[in-house]
């Protein structure tokens, strides 16, 4: 397979309806009106040399080798910065031109190393490139003058030259090579947002620079790729091309972090990675990326990956590996004995949202139709399973409403318990582009996050509530829109159920919800909710984005169905730019979902009770179905203490590190009989586990991944499976083991039948998603090429329906012995439990979970920058390291989940929300005081981790087949 070569047209696209009709080099071509003539002739197929032009920024025009003759004009304008024209006549190629470009080329390879042959960009250099398109043959400038490229010039040290900076551990930066065009520059400014670079000097002492003359790792630099990418020499060059070479052949496939979905291009040299490269045809990124999807991909190949199974008696034995086939048989004959021993529904199974669409499906129709009970669920339960439930009530399905593209015709974005130029960062650069432009912004969040004032960016309003109160913020935002009559009538009457808004209205514009009243519990001033209600309705399209700290509380379904209010008062449901959408924490949390990963819901989002909706498995499974909801994931561990649940299978799902209540999960993993961990590491969950199954990465398997903004994207196979099998085939192995009578050959039939069997993926097929790249679903005969807009003309459910949201307290409280509050979240270099990440060079970011401390609060404890601090609340303790930040107010606390070594969820309580059961992250009282060291539960813990991960070497296997 070839390498696939996207075409640059050097310029954007532009967007206009109008057509403009013009002639080039005799080759008539009609374009949209305001595109350049560098496009233009791209086009019409006649490319027109270029330095400084990509189409990823806008045009810059300093290269001037993209001069070109225009009929009737004087000069030889630059076609980037040119536009076109009705009847223009451009001609590219002339003797005037090919002696200017000549010109211009000389004078950049006088200044340049001529090292061509042994350059790491050798294959993929634009300059040399150009010096061939224009037909240079000669430099007449030696280099015996002023330079960049020699360290030493006759005898002396070149004050010009500056050394290579390595300092960042993905790519280098080579200033001898830099021909000052400035795409980089732009690609950080234009494309990321965080305006990180800049030229420094003037004329011939012109170079890029990271910050004030910094190294690039000690620089606000945030490693997104951008300027790598837009680099045309070897100046800025990933050291994997270095250490490899040029890759030979690239297949594209989808992005294994967050829900954003990117798209890339694996570049490789046989079954190696030499690169990934963010695919321009990606919906969801459009050809940008972050640090995790470019460059932290080294785990797939990392020495801690686990490619034998591996079984044991009890979890205090070293780990024995075994075959496939004894693993699976074992599982299978444990499996057995316990539903024999304590009926059907002692076993149960856990879905990954890391995993694909078709591997999910597996394991919850393993649990249905194998297992023979619906004991299934994802880790959505505790991330968005508050998102399902309360859109699925107001709205009638259980997903955001946009594509990531409506971000660009947005007014006003109300920002709500989400960060995501940490969590979403290719989406907050579209977010951040769209700010600059014009936009405003409303963030509300405890935490100062970085979009409140960064670079270029500043929200009109931060509303720094109080952990917990969100529904009291959002029902004072819809008192001021409805007693001030802000609200929109007609898309009420229209759209919603008239008598219920009615109901709702009532209810908010009580004198209670006010801002002024609600300002005693939320720490929030009335003036600023005010003004964010008035901007937000008043402001032309509105659209809302939420995260975790919207549904990691007690009140967590509450809070959307407050949000879905806030929409559809004000009418911002429907159409582009508006809606109400969350920011999925992992790849395929959406698609988990989607899936049936839910113990109450068969794929699709429809009821396990349901006669009919279980009639259309059961005849194509061939088995009975439970009708009655199975254990979500707390209930699981409540069960095991209790001594009735017994076993269960852990399908790519950390949840000794990710869920609460550390202890607790301790207890009910401790409790069972048979864990079966799937999973590439031995992770701390692995710990508890009686067999483990080693994983696949998304780099070794077919399938597709659904994100946030409800996007089905292939993921291709691009090497083998180290351990032998894709998940897909270690779930189909042990369901035949257990006698199912299954016999899928490639994920694409398992698709198949969840387009059979599931309303809202019915026209989805590889085929389709071939020929489409990607769709989103609802894709079905009423929508056969899928969703980018959701409710267009009406609601789902058929009208929108207000929900009264009734502010309650957490029963969690601050009192003199824990007088802080504890807020959770993540950090940009590392992703969910860090399993991924830590075994990657991002570790250089963030080596640890620190614990962020308002410089007030650490005063009154003796805290100073970097001390080891004790974190203790009712349920545990742990000890890390403190930042004092102003990012967090006084009285609350921040800290991330990353490393095991800290594992802050022994600090989480056993409190969830209401509807769903999805655990209080966001809000836990605690006490911090200085410590000299790991707290007792920290040592044991690690004890019992390094007693549990021993393999016992003299039976090792071979890699399995």
């Amino acid at each position: 397979m070839p390498l696939i070569q996207e075409i640059d047209y050097g310029t954007p696209a532009s967007k206009a309806e109008k057509t403009v009709r013009l002639v080039i080099d005799g080759t008539t071509i009609d374009v949209p009106e305001g595109t350049s003539v560098m496009r233009a002739s791209m086009e019409a197929g006649i490319q027109v040399p270029k330095l400084c032009a990509t189409d990823m920024v806008d045009a810059f025009g300093s290269c001037r080798l993209c001069l070109v003759e225009i009929e009737g004009r004087n000069g030889t304008p630059a076609s980037c910065t040119t536009p076109v024209a009705e009847g223009m006549v451009v001609h590219t190629q002339t003797g005037r031109l090919k002696d200017i470009r000549r010109g211009v080329m000389e004078l950049y390879i006088s200044d340049h190393p001529l090292d061509c042959l042994t350059c790491a960009a050798n294959g993929d250099c634009e300059l040399q490139d150009m010096a061939g398109a224009v037909g240079l043959r000669d430099v007449r400038y030696g280099y015996e003058g002023e330079n960049h490229v020699h360290a030493r010039q006759n005898g002396e040290a070149n004050p010009r030259y500056m050394a290579k900076d390595e300092s960042n551990p993905y790519f280098t930066y080579d200033p001898a090579k830099c021909i000052v065009c400035s795409r980089c520059v732009r690609a950080c400014e234009e494309v990321q947002g965080t305006f990180a670079l800049t030229i420094e000097g003037r004329g011939f002492e012109s170079r890029v620079s990271p910050g004030m003359h910094e190294s690039f790792m000690n620089s606000e630099c945030v490693s997104c790729g951008a300027c790598v990418q837009a680099c045309p020499t070897a100046t800025l060059q990933e050291k994997s091309v270095i250490a490899i070479g040029q890759p030979e052949h690239s297949v594209v496939t989808t992005c294994a972090y967050c829900g954003v979905g990117c798209s890339f291009k694996a570049e490789m040299r046989g079954e190696e990675v030499v690169r990934m490269v963010p695919w321009k045809d990606g919906k969801a990124n459009r050809g940008h990326s972050c640090v995790k999807g470019r460059f932290a991909w080294g785990y797939a190949t990392h020495k801690d990956r686990i490619l034998n199974p591996m079984v044991r008696e009890k979890t205090t034995d070293p780990w024995r590996e075994v075959s496939w086939d004894e693993a699976f048989a074992h599982v299978a004959k444990e499996f057995r004995r316990l539903q024999f021993q304590y009926g059907k529904g002692s076993i149960g199974g856990i879905t990954s949202s890391r995993c694909t669409n078709e591997e999910t499906f597996l394991v919850q129709k393993l649990v249905r139709a194998g297992f023979g009970n619906n004991n299934v669920d994802t880790c959505a339960r505790v991330c968005h399973s508050p998102t399902g439930y309360g859109l699925g009530k107001a709205f009638g399905t259980s997903a955001g409403t946009q594509d990531f593209d409506s971000v660009e015709h947005t007014d006003v974005v109300i920002l709500i318990g989400a960060n995501p130029t940490d969590g979403h960062p290719v989406f907050a650069s579209r977010l951040k582009k769209r700010l600059r432009a014009g936009a405003k912004l409303i963030v509300i969040d405890p935490r100062r996050i970085d979009l409140v004032r960064s670079a270029h960016v500043e929200a009109s309003h931060h509303l720094p509530l109080r952990p917990g109160t969100n529904v009291a913020v959002l029902t004072a935002l819809a008192h001021v829109i409805v007693t001030e009559g802000l609200f929109d009538e007609a898309f009420i009457r229209e759209r919603c159920d008239w008598s219920e808004f009615e109901d709702w209205a009532s209810f908010v514009a009580e004198p209670a919800h006010s801002p002024e009243a609600t300002e005693q519990f939320t720490g929030v001033k009335p003036e600023d909710v005010r003004g964010a209600a008035r901007l937000y309705a008043r402001g032309g399209n509105g659209a809302i984005y939420y995260g975790l700290g919207v549904t990691e509380h007690s009140q967590g379904s509450t809070t959307v169905m407050a949000i879905a209010n806030l929409a559809m008062v004000t009418g911002n449901i429907g159409r582009p730019g508006v809606g109400v959408n969350p920011l999925r924490g992992q790849n395929n949390v959406q698609g988990a979902c989607d899936m049936g990963s839910f113990p109450h819901e068969l794929p699709g989002y429809r009821h396990i009770s349901g006669t009919e909706v279980r009639d259309v498995f059961e005849k194509l499974w061939g088995v009975e179905l439970n009708p009655e909801p199975g254990l979500r994931i707390p209930n699981m561990l409540d069960a095991a203490v209790d001594g009735t649940f017994r076993g269960i299978y852990i399908q790519g799902e950390d949840i000794l590190q990710s869920d609460p209540d550390t202890k607790h999960v301790q207890a009910g993993l401790a409790a069972m009989e048979c864990v079966v961990v799937h999973d590439l590491f031995l992770n701390e969950t692995a710990n508890y586990a009686h067999v483990f199954l080693p994983g696949s990465t998304f780099l070794e398997k077919d399938g597709t991944f659904t994100n946030a903004e409800r996007r089905i994207n292939r993921v291709r196979k691009v090497m083998s499976p180290k351990n032998g099998l894709a998940d897909w085939e270690v779930t189909l192995k042990l369901a035949q083991a257990m006698g199912l009578n299954w016999n899928y050959s490639h994920p694409s039939q398992i698709m198949d039948e969840v387009a059979a069997t599931t309303p809202s993926f019915a026209n989805v097929s590889y085929a389709l998603l071939e020929e489409k790249g990607s769709v989103q679903w609802p894709c079905n005969e009423a929508n056969p090429e899928g969703t980018p807009v959701m409710h267009l003309d009406g609601f789902v459910r058929g009208k929108g329906k207000f929900i009264r949201t009734e502010y309650v307290a957490t029963d969690e409280r601050s009192g003199p012995r824990f007088p802080l509050l504890l807020t959770t979240g993540r950090i940009l270099s590392q992703y969910n439990v860090g399993a991924q990440t830590r075994r990657t060079d991002n570790v250089a970011w963030h080596a640890e979970d620190m614990l962020e401390i308002h410089p007030h609060d650490a005063e009154q404890r003796g805290i100073r920058d970097g001390d080891l601090v004790k974190l203790a609340s009712r349920s545990g303790e742990t000890a890390l390291h403190a930042t004092i930040t102003e990012r967090v107010a006084p009285g609350v606390v921040y800290t991330t989940f990353h490393h095991p070594g800290t594992q802050a969820n022994v600090i989480t309580t056993d409190f969830t929300d209401w509807a769903t059961n999805c655990p209080e992250y966001k809000v836990t009282a605690v006490q911090v005081t200085p410590s000299n060291g790991p707290t007792p539960w920290q040592r044991d813990y690690e004890a019992q981790a390094a007693q549990s991960r021993r393999i016992a070497v003299e039976e090792a296997l071979e890699p399995a087949e």
